[in-house]
């Protein structure tokens, strides 16, 4: 019962900046004291101390607002461990494959890629225990190969082109996790990097895409914010400072308790000329809207997409007692030109969770001209004034709507059940040799492989074999959709996660939107800064 009280005791203070003599003489700690009091004298049964801890925790924080939770201690470190940018493992890309765990790629610079582990292999012992044929989950492979970094690991493989089974003796180490999934030439002028997350990491990786993307002689970027729900504020700031001049105010946060704070750019960017666009959909939150707003509000670059999340509140971390914690929102950020573009929760988490839903009913994904704001969230950006909107998100400059015209009901099954991964990785077990042979690199690939030819019919009769009628129709409705993500995987697998977005890509509407407007007379038309 001490737990209890320890734990909310801590949580109110937090909630309430009272100090701890304040708080004693509050009348909500005398309800809360009085109330285990009675629990712990009088109730019936035993009682879980720690889960009416957590229960009366979470139900203190479910009055606030959406983004403010509670992180029970075991979960923390798996919750915080993108962010961070590592774990502790073998380093292995891997997926469960007729019942076996197969090496989709070991991670570059990694304890398997040292000792060998190859792309295809099949991980049949674990210290001597067999791990093929029972049923083995993807948490179970969690359990025996993570661990502390010096640790060492048995595994035997079974691998194509050898006979026998291979032994090797991994020493675990920190695995990296990468937020920046790709970064190629999308054409001989123009660059383009995808960010996954903001984490701990995030500038450097970026730093580095920019760096090989000037090699190549790169003039423009695009940067694909799309899905990322974002991340620390401090790695936001410090990517919108590569594309942003010096001096220039990033983003503000204020809340009731916390001071205002401003953030400026301090140092010289690697890309602050040139014609820059931002990709934005409905997945992009918090960090992503500060980079896309500060961009939007100083006529930097086009935002192209769809209107994003709209969440503008900051977390801050607090430990309780017990070693769980609690992410709770300090204050409210707001663009250069003083939006804040957090939309309204008054009616509860439930209710805020279903915008998705609701945008999609009201038609907002397939026309701008769904989207009603009020006069009275219109702002102008600071060079140009042009209109932008606070109170809901990020609005595109360039709308670009989604694309179901390659959708069917034969493609949303396949992909539901997994079939186009599986049949990638059964033909990848067989044609990986001669594939890398024939392909020195991701161009000629893209350039030379045929997948209808290759691999559509293959992939038919696969599908039927896995309970998924033929349908002759359905599949020319989505044969492009069906080809270009197959060919996709493959290069995922031969190369890495760039190569998965240098092909499919070629279907991301956004993306072919942003090459044209770089081609057009966009910037200029509209007063965009990049020169």
């Amino acid at each position: 019962m001490k737990n209890i009280k320890k734990s909310i005791v801590f949580t109110l203070l937090l909630l309430s900046q009272l100090s701890y003599s304040q708080y004693v003489q509050s009348d909500a700690s005398k309800k809360f004291d009085a109330l285990f009091q009675y629990i712990n004298y009088a109730y019936v049964d035993s009682t879980d101390d720690n889960k009416l801890a957590e229960t009366a925790i979470v139900a203190v924080l479910k009055e606030l607002d959406p983004h403010s939770v509670y992180i029970p201690k075991e979960e923390l470190k798996k919750m915080n461990e993108p962010l961070i940018g590592n774990f502790e493992g073998v380093g292995i890309q891997f997926n469960i494959f007729h019942d076996t765990l197969m090496v989709v790629s070991p991670i570059s610079g990694g304890p398997s890629e040292k000792v060998g582990l190859r792309a295809g292999d099949k991980i049949i012992e674990v210290d001597g225990e067999n791990i093929a044929g029972i049923g083995l989950q993807n948490s179970d492979v969690q359990k025996k190969l993570r661990g502390k970094k010096g640790t060492k690991v048995n595994v035997s493989v079974k691998r194509r082109s050898v006979n026998g089974i291979l032994n090797f003796t991994i020493t675990r180490d920190k695995i990296p996790i990468f937020s920046v999934d790709a970064s190629y030439m999308a054409t001989p002028e123009i660059g383009y990097i995808k960010v996954n997350r903001f984490a701990k990491n995030t500038i450097v990786e970026f730093r580095k895409g920019l760096d090989q993307l000037h090699t190549q002689n790169m003039k423009h970027l695009i940067i694909d914010l799309r899905g990322n729900g974002g991340g620390y504020l401090k790695t936001a700031i410090q990517l919108a400072d590569e594309v942003i001049g010096d001096k220039k105010l990033i983003v503000y946060t204020e809340g009731s308790k916390a001071p205002k704070q401003e953030y400026y750019t301090t140092t010289k960017g690697g890309f602050e000329k040139g014609k820059l666009v931002v990709l934005i959909d409905e997945g992009s939150a918090s960090a992503s809207e500060i980079v896309s707003g500060a961009i939007q509000d100083y006529d930097r670059g086009l935002i192209v997409g769809r209107r994003s999340f709209g969440k503008g509140l900051v977390q801050k971390p607090f430990t309780l007692p017990d070693g769980s914690a609690i992410r709770l929102t300090v204050a409210r950020y707001h663009t250069p030109s003083g939006r804040c573009i957090q939309r309204p929760y008054d009616n509860g988490k439930e209710e805020y969770y279903k915008e998705f839903s609701r945008r999609f009913k009201n038609g907002e994904y397939m026309s701008e001209d769904s989207i009603a704001l009020p006069d009275s969230l219109k702002f102008e950006t600071l060079n140009s004034q042009r209109t932008v909107y606070g109170g809901g998100g990020i609005m595109p400059d360039v709308f670009v709507p989604i694309d179901t015209t390659m959708s069917s009901v034969y493609f949303g099954k396949v992909n539901r059940k997994g079939l186009l991964n599986d049949f990638v990785l059964d033909y990848m077990d067989n044609n990986r040799s001669s594939l890398k042979e024939k392909y020195n690199d991701v161009n000629s690939f893209k350039s030379s492989f045929n997948a209808e030819k290759e691999l559509l019919d293959d992939f038919i009769v696969y599908a039927e074999k896995n309970e998924v009628e033929k349908n002759d129709e359905q599949i020319e409705t989505s044969k492009k959709l069906l080809t270009i993500r197959l060919k996709a995987l493959i290069a995922r697998n031969l190369w890495n996660t760039s190569a998965y977005f240098q092909i499919a890509n070629e279907l991301n509407d956004s993306y072919l939107k942003a090459i044209e407007e770089i081609n057009s007379n966009s910037f200029k038309k509209e007063k965009l800064v990049y020169k």
